[in-house]
């Protein structure tokens, strides 16, 4: 009886050995037999360039043909062309940081201020104007709101008075363009180039161009923007912007109280001082 059953358990044993080895040689044969297919498949496709790009279009077109059916929508796929942004990452590291640094100062995102920080410097290298100059006069007048508009109908980003220059926007379409950024910002320029040649500076340029030539004071407009283009060139330059001083608080003085005199009659009613107004900032 157990010399039976000892039979039988190395009959098992053989089996099982035999399977093993078998399924063993199979599997090394099989592994083998792919290996050498990659081989001869790849050896094919280095030798054969047109059936490596078959393959290429027939897999694509069976991914595309995988793809589920894209969503319902109204938006355009060309919108991007319309689009006034771009990456910070893109720009020279001196216009990314001026970029960064207005963002962070008006709330505006960086990627629309990447394209007139760009922008400004291409037209400063045409105009031989500071580039930074060129945005200072932006932030003063309308904080890069490129929809901006003030009482006296001063439009975009650099308050170009539309109905005075009209004649500007003509090449570009006409006086709608005033709210597209970078178009703004070249007739803006140039209507600066000409109140500076006509000042014969910088400083008396920018009272031409917010309107005050004729007029004692400025409102502090001149200084404002030479304020902010020299914090803007700090930040160019890679230094933070030093901290000004406050301006000093002009108080009113009372106004003594004194008996009515009857007024003169006047030349003419409604009259006032003419005044220059190429443009107006903001109200």
């Amino acid at each position: 009886m157990n010399k039976a059953f000892d039979a039988t358990a190395r009959g098992l044993r053989t089996f099982v050995s035999d399977v093993a080895d078998g399924f063993f040689e199979i599997t090394h044969n099989g592994f083998a037999l792919v290996g050498l297919a990659i081989v001869f498949a790849a050896l094919a496709l280095v030798a054969r360039p047109d059936l490596r790009q078959t393959g290429e279009e027939q897999l694509m077109g069976w991914l595309q043909s995988r793809k589920p059916a894209p969503e319902v929508s109204d938006l355009e796929p060309t919108a991007i062309e319309r689009t006034t942004a771009a990456s910070p990452g893109d720009l020279p590291k001196q216009q990314a940081a001026v970029a960064y640094w207005l963002s962070k100062k008006y709330s505006v995102a960086a990627e629309p201020l990447s394209v007139l920080v760009s922008e400004a410097y291409s037209i400063g290298k045409r105009t031989k104007l500071d580039p930074t100059l060129i945005l200072a006069i932006m932030a003063v007048e309308s904080s890069f709101n490129p929809f901006a508009q003030s009482h006296v109908g001063a439009q975009g980003l650099m308050q170009v008075m539309t109905r005075v220059h009209g004649d500007k926007y003509e090449s570009a379409g006409g006086t709608l363009t005033a709210f597209d950024p970078v178009t703004n910002m070249r007739v803006g320029v140039k209507v600066l180039q000409e109140c500076i040649a006509r000042a014969g500076s910088l400083e008396g340029g920018l009272r031409y161009y917010v309107g005050a030539a004729n007029l004692e004071d400025d409102g502090g407009y001149a200084s404002k923007v030479m304020a902010e283009h020299e914090r803007l060139l700090q930040v160019a330059n890679g230094r933070a912007p030093s901290v000004l001083p406050p301006r000093p608080i002009i108080r009113a003085q009372p106004i003594p109280i004194v008996t009515p005199t009857p007024a003169p009659i006047k030349a003419e009613e409604g009259s006032e001082p003419a005044k220059v107004a190429l443009l107006s900032a903001v109200s």
